[in-house]
């Protein structure tokens, strides 16, 4: 292991560094260490008033990233060091997005229109998709059935634009996502790259290999697919309490779903099917396609 960069004192040194010579208050401020852990800098931005992310030296777009994703408003506050001391400055986002991050040091980002509620649903975030994309409506009720903690490790097996949405949730966590298909393997990495999500895995199948490195999943959502029940069986392997969340457009899966949970010891499955009709033109409401969410655990003794 290297040598820690950011200790408990340089820490202390940093926040008293920005009391003495900002207007911020102490008590709205989050902390993240984005050399320690892969932890996503722009879905933290845009939930707190303030974060003070302690960064290494290199990151040369940062700033482009937070700009693109629609925090040019933002305002950060750093030195020109890796030390706190010294002349203390302030710009805006939108004024920095051709400066990267040249020194180890920690830096203030102050973002006004915070919005401390987790985003569910959010809308078309996706920069390209692959296939028609499920519906914010739809994805809200998929992640409450999922019920995201931020320090989650999460499982997502053909989700795509629910592995997006699942990373900012567990901003904190880790997010596993499993693409058979390489065109939607290639979408979701530029999804992953446009939000500068740090904590996102992409596969390309599961098996024992590929999984050794990676954290058990405590949540998985997973689109039904003729290899369901392996899925389901390997990630119950590795942690017997997951939450599972299973998609389908398919009725008799979705009737099947219900025996496989209780095969494998998770009784009283929740078995629900959504239904959104959207008013289009001519005030004609259209109906979209209405899926099946199967989901339940086995519960901790």
């Amino acid at each position: 292991m290297g040598k820690e960069l950011f200790t408990n004192e340089v820490i202390l040194k940093w926040l008293q560094y920005y009391a003495e010579n900002t207007p911020i208050d102490l008590e709205q401020i989050k902390m993240m260490d984005v050399t320690k852990k892969n932890m996503n800098i722009i879905p933290t931005v845009e939930s707190h008033k303030a974060v003070l992310a302690f960064v290494e030296a290199g990151d040369t777009e940062v700033f482009y990233r937070m700009w693109n994703a629609g925090l040019g408003d933002c305002e950060v506050w750093y030195n020109e060091g890796s030390e706190p001391v010294g002349e203390i400055k302030h710009d805006d986002v939108r004024f920095m997005i051709d400066r990267g991050i040249n020194a180890s040091a920690g830096m203030l980002v102050v973002n006004p229109n915070a919005v401390s509620t987790n985003k569910s649903g959010l809308g078309d975030i996706t920069q390209r998709v692959t296939s028609k994309q499920v519906g914010s409506e739809i994805r809200n009720i998929i992640l409450s059935k999922m019920r995201i903690d931020s320090e989650d490790t999460v499982f997502v097996v053909g989700g795509e634009v629910i592995a997006i949405d699942a990373a900012f949730h567990a901003s904190e966590g880790t997010i596993i996502a499993v693409e058979y298909n390489s065109k939607q393997r290639d979408a979701l990495e530029d999804n992953v790259e446009f939000w500068d999500l740090r904590n996102v895995t992409i596969l390309d199948h599961i098996d024992e290999e590929s999984m050794k490195d990676l954290p058990a999943p405590d949540i998985a959502f997973i689109v039904a697919s003729a290899s369901l029940k392996q899925e389901i069986d390997y990630l119950m392997k590795v942690n017997p309490n997951v939450i599972l969340v299973v998609y389908t457009l398919d009725f008799t899966e979705a009737a099947k779903l219900k025996g496989t949970f209780e095969e494998r010891g998770i009784k009283d499955a929740e078995v629900i099917r959504i239904g959104i009709d959207r008013l289009g033109p001519g005030d004609v409401f259209k109906r979209e396609p209405a899926p099946w969410i199967v989901s339940g655990r086995i519960e901790k003794e």
